[in-house]
């Protein structure tokens, strides 16, 4: 009877949970016949002589006992107490039993304590051993194990083939479970199961597909498992036609109602762009659960169908009386992102904290990424700083955060603190970090984040070769931005171009912009929206007023694109720039679209530039309606009133700003000189060079001064004391120009960066400036590059 129990723990054993062969079974009941009555009498021979000491046979089976109802501790204690320990079983019951926990370390110890106390392992020892060293991802230990298993020929058992096939696969070496696969003679259906879903992991949804259909030609007998693979492979391809085929087939073989498949179902149609057929297959569940609307919500937000991604978790709790889990608040959470609904963030936040799903790693971060998408970068950094554990990802998110609301400076000093970390930074680092290079660095800067990327490996990706054009283009090497482009031929995609097109555009330079776009045409490229975005602000920084009407016209004609927000904005900029003020104003009343605060700041530039305070009170007045952070529309307006020498109204606007929390933005320059950047502010006094740079600067005023015998201060107010305030004679820009032309040589160009933009004064200044010294002066703005020479600007005087 004992021995019986012992042959049933083995068959219980089975890795795959497959009955043993009949074959197999017979011969251990024989076996068990013949040596019954000798297992007995040596058993009781033991007993006679360890009365106090347990049983091995007992033990064992108390052991198995233990591991399968989930007393892994008390299963341990046993083991311990065991005082033989040869046969194999114990200690593939234990390792089995700490691999089924997810204590892979624990399995790969265990089985080198059982060589060590040389017990050899079998075909049910390996599957487990090589489970443990995927999950531990230990590539190396999982090669000594299948060297192991090759040397005592166990390497045509399937059992361990399967094992080490998903083994290699999780490694991210594809090509060794291939290998491995191929050399089989008998595969079942976990090996062709555990093929398809490899591909799958390792991103070739092709190949998945490909052995998916061999398989059925084969004539194998398909289970959920590999309908899931195959619908994955469809997901990732986004091969809708072939997720039909199988959608049918699972239809034919019954399994429609099984729940991990219609879960995948759902999945494969909305990343396919079929929300209605996810719906379809959403409705028709009769027992909907919370993994069910998990993957319906998840179908919305990747359609950017985000109010619909919300109603279904009111449903969900409605009608379905379903509790939202950790998954379903990482779903949604992109939605109250891109919909602006903090408030409803911060409800699923507070739900999160109440339910206990707080620390989670996934949730967490997403947090993170939706406070920063709603602007509010103190609770993304105090969610950050909280955090038990992060990783790259929480560290990315944190870094776009900070960049999206621009805290460059902030996300610089955070991706140092990232380098001391012990992550390598990744592409989606780069294209988080790049925005922040491009906005505050200079070119210098520039390349020394180029050579990092480089010499991580990252310089051939797609997404960072865009963000490296548009950095360059952004710091004002142009140079180098086209450099990247021309190198990058292989990677070159739409985002080049229209980054490319918009590089030029920024520093005034339309027509080569137009004549990319001409190029980009003959290679076959269709464009798209971002790509009339880009060439509208060329126009409309450039002037082009007859091509700019054209490109908006053909939008919808010729490329069926429907205009967009940021369309109307080039075109109102355009309006701007021509004086068309009530035609501005005309079309943002008639537009399809609700106007935005960069729609009203279109007009609110516009204002400015003709002195129109009237329609610049219409247009703050509606963006702090959109906007209540929005600083930079009071000053505009402030400045305006204060060149008009209305100084009540100044100290409203300022008295306004201070009632709501808003403070201005401290105003600085950056240049760089032998190798040093330099940062100036307003009045400066910190630099070692001071007076000589004040000297120079005074030498330089004078000069204009003589040249076109006017103040360059259009400030005249009553008071003199708020003349010297606000008079713009020793402003950053102008400093810093003074600092690159002592610390120059002769002739050489200077090229400058300013936190925001450059004023009236020192634009006119500027221009003046380049005249008199010969020099060609770059200033790049919050908006464009400014190209001074001999007294002109590329901007034409409008910016």
């Amino acid at each position: 009877m004992a021995t019986t129990l012992s042959t049933c723990c083995y068959i219980h054993y089975n890795s795959h949970k497959t009955t043993i062969s009949a074959q197999k079974l017979k011969a251990i009941n024989q076996n068990d016949k013949i040596n019954n009555k000798n297992c007995i009498k040596r058993l009781q021979k033991r007993k006679l002589r360890t009365l106090a000491k347990p049983n091995n046979l007992s033990v064992s089976i108390s052991l198995f006992r233990c591991v399968e109802s989930g007393n892994l501790e008390c299963a341990l204690t046993l083991f311990e107490k065991m005082i033989i320990r040869t046969d194999p079983f114990v200690w593939n019951v234990i390792i089995r039993g700490l691999t089924d926990e997810g204590l892979f370390r624990e399995a790969v110890d265990y089985y080198y304590r059982m060589q060590f106390e040389g017990v050899r392992g079998d075909s049910f020892t390996f599957p487990f051993v090589i489970k443990a060293c995927g999950g531990l991802s230990l590539l190396m230990e999982g090669g000594k194990v299948h060297a192991k298993v090759t040397k005592i020929g166990l390497d045509v058992d399937v059992y361990v083939c399967n094992a080490l096939i998903v083994m290699y696969a999780k490694l991210g070496l594809i090509e060794c479970s291939e290998k491995i696969f191929e050399e089989m003679n008998v595969k079942d259906l976990v090996s062709w199961n555990s093929m398809i879903s490899g591909y799958v992991s390792a991103g070739d949804g092709f190949s998945a597909l490909t052995h998916f259909r061999k398989m059925l030609a084969l004539g194998m007998k398909y289970d959920r498992f590999s309908i899931i693979s195959g619908l994955g492979a469809c997901s990732f391809e986004n091969f809708l036609r072939s997720g039909k085929e199988i959608h049918c087939q699972i239809i034919r073989s019954g399994l429609g109602s099984d729940p991990m498949i219609l879960t995948s179902l759902i999945d494969m149609y909305g990343k396919c762009g079929q929300v209605d057929y996810s719906e379809s297959v959403f409705y028709r569940i009769s027992g909907r659960n919370v993994i069910h609307v998990n993957a319906m919500i998840g179908a919305y937000v990747l359609n950017s169908k985000y109010n619909e991604s919300l109603s279904c978790l009111e449903k969900m709790i409605r009608n379905d009386n379903i509790v939202p889990d950790t998954i379903t608040l990482i779903n949604l959470l992109p939605s109250c992102s891109k919909l602006g609904e903090l408030k409803l963030g911060k409800s699923i936040h507070a739900l999160a904290i109440r339910r206990g799903y707080c620390p989670h790693l996934v949730l967490e971060t997403t947090l993170i990424d939706m406070y920063g998408s709603c602007q509010r970068v103190k609770e993304a950094n105090l969610m950050f700083i909280r955090m038990k554990d992060r990783n790259l990802i929480s560290w990315n998110a944190m870094i776009s955060a900070y960049v999206q609301n621009g805290h460059g400076r902030v996300a610089f000093e955070l991706f140092h603190d990232l380098l001391n970390e012990p992550f390598v930074p990744d592409e989606m680092t780069i294209t988080s970090i790049l925005p922040a290079y491009a906005e505050f660095a200079l070119p210098k800067e520039g390349k020394q984040i180029h050579g990092y990327m480089t010499k991580l490996g990252l310089n051939s990706n797609s997404f960072v070769c865009n963000s490296l054009i548009y950095m360059y283009a952004k710091c004002g090497d142009l140079q180098g931005a086209k450099r990247t482009f021309d190198l990058k031929s292989s990677q070159r995609d739409i985002v080049s171009w229209n980054t490319l097109i918009m590089g030029y555009a920024i520093h005034g330079l339309g027509s080569i912009s137009l004549r990319l776009f001409s190029r980009m045409l003959e290679e076959g490229v269709i464009p798209n929206g971002s790509t009339f975005v880009s060439l509208l602000s060329a126009c409309s920084i450039a002037g082009l007023v007859e091509e700019s009407w054209t490109f908006f016209n053909s939008m919808k004609k010729k490329y069926g694109i429907d205009p967009g927000i940021e369309h109307y904005g080039c075109i109102i900029d355009l309006l701007g720039r021509v004086g068309s003020l009530d035609q501005a104003k005309h079309l943002i009343d008639e537009m399809p679209l609700e106007p935005t605060a960069r729609i009203w700041g279109s007009l609110l530039a516009a204002s400015r530039h003709h002195r129109n305070i009237e329609l610049a009170e219409l247009a703050v007045h509606k963006i702090s309606s959109l906007q209540h952070e929005n600083t930079g529309s009071y000053v505009l307006l402030s400045n305006m009133y204060a060149e008009a020498g209305r100084w009540e109204d100044v100290e409203r606007i300022n008295y306004l700003m201070k009632k709501q929390g808003l403070e201005r933005n401290v105003g600085w320059t950056r240049i760089e000189s032998k190798g040093e950047t330099c940062q100036f502010t307003n009045y400066d006094q910190s630099h070692a060079k001071i007076a000589i740079i004040y000297d120079a600067l005074d030498i330089i005023l004078t000069k204009i001064r003589e040249v076109s015998n006017v103040d360059v201060s259009r400030f005249k107010p009553k008071d003199r004391r708020r003349q010297r305030e606000n008079h713009p004679m020793f402003h950053s820009v102008r400093l810093a120009i003074c600092f690159g032309l002592i610390s120059s040589s002769v002739g050489n160009s200077i090229l400058v960066r300013k936190n925001i933009r450059m004023c009236e004064d020192c634009h006119k200044a500027v221009k003046k400036i380049s005249e008199i010294t010969n020099r060609e002066i770059v200033v790049g703005d919050t908006k464009i590059y400014h190209h001074f020479h001999n007294g002109h600007c590329s901007c034409g005087d409008y910016w």
